[in-house]
């Protein structure tokens, strides 16, 4: 072979190492392949082509597998493997109490942060512990340069058997997500210490109060997915920006920045990064000092108005996602992004 070839090979092997060594998501492109083509009807390709034979191959292994059946082994919503597990429970989320303030961080910083199934059931976790603890107040806040990116894209990539199922399954685990933010009975303070994607942004409108970095950025790019939105977004942003900007971010993706955030509501109140942590947490914890049962009957007063309504909304909300999930716009839209 050339040199050229020779050059060609290496850098693909390059990224073979960096994509296609992912078995999860080599295993979500060929049961797409399947799912919608059907088994592996196109010639095989040359040895020096490692990606597309390795995609081949992939596909082809799966010999005469039905479409229908392919379907069944496809949900873009399944949990973290297992052996990541345990260092997902122990490292992905930290939460500390002090001056009457308990702070659940989002801590994986190299992954921007991005939610797992796991660190979901650990925020309702730790959502249900606080409200029983002595603290005053409850922060939500991220690790390094991110505040959150959203799902981590993982959860799409381990398929088990029974796609129906497993969405079934991820649909009553965002339900109850997101009610223990509805029904959360302190106040709850969204730190916004960097960019903000998917769920991290609609659950901010299930917050009290939102302080943000200059820094931040807010992204809903629900349809870029195949998705639809949640966490009562549907219901919040409308009421808190006006439907017509609301429709721009969650119909369309548009990304907003912190002040444009703050200027449509959804955002209490933006800083200069450099003083962000400095500012936010001097104020926390003057607020903490308040009195503690004022403070959450003020709350009850507010939201106990619209609660019911609310778990309604999320209840449809998260239906239609476990239908999304499911159709063919939302597998392709994935497989596109992957």
């Amino acid at each position: 072979t050339s040199q050229k070839d020779f050059n060609n090979t290496v850098n693909q092997v390059k990224l073979l190492k960096e994509d296609l060594v992912n078995e999860g998501k080599l295993k979500l492109y060929t049961i797409y392949k399947q799912a919608t083509e059907g088994p592996c009807n196109v010639p095989k390709p040359g040895m020096l082509d490692f990606i597309n034979k390795t995609k081949w191959d992939a596909w082809n292994a799966l010999g005469s597998l039905s479409k229908e059946a392919a379907r069944q082994n496809y949900s873009p919503s399944s949990e973290a493997p297992a052996a990541d597990r345990k260092q997902l429970e122990s490292h992905s989320l930290v939460v500390t109490s002090e001056d009457g303030i308990t702070t659940i961080r989002l801590n994986r910083p190299t992954k921007r942060n991005a939610l797992t199934t796991q660190m979901y059931h650990d925020i309702i976790a730790a959502l249900q512990a606080a409200s029983k603890d002595e603290s005053a107040i409850t922060v939500l806040t991220g690790s390094g340069d991110y505040y959150c990116s959203g799902n981590d894209l993982t959860n799409f990539t381990n398929l088990p058997a029974g796609g129906l199922e497993m969405a079934r399954s991820r649909e009553v685990l965002l339900r109850d997500f997101v009610n223990c933010f509805i029904n959360f009975p302190k106040s709850l303070v969204a730190v916004v210490n960097g960019p903000a994607v998917g769920i991290s942004v609609t659950i901010i409108g299930l917050s009290d109060v939102m302080y943000a970095t200059d820094r931040a950025t807010f992204h809903t790019p629900f349809c870029h997915l195949g998705q639809s939105p949640e966490s009562c977004s549907s219901y919040t942003f409308p009421k808190i920006m006006g439907s017509s900007k609301a429709a721009e971010m969650l119909h369309f993706g548009k990304k907003l920045t912190a002040q444009e955030s703050c200027a449509q509501g959804l955002v209490t109140e933006v800083f200069p990064d450099g003083t962000f942590q400095k500012e936010v947490w001097d104020r926390l914890k003057a607020y903490s000092k308040l009195p503690p049962k004022a403070r959450r009957i003020s709350k009850q007063i507010i939201r106990n108005g619209e609660k019911e309504k609310l778990q309604v909304v999320n209840a449809e909300e998260s239906s239609v996602l476990r239908e999304r999930w499911l159709s063919d716009e939302c597998m392709n839209a994935i497989v596109s992004f992957l």
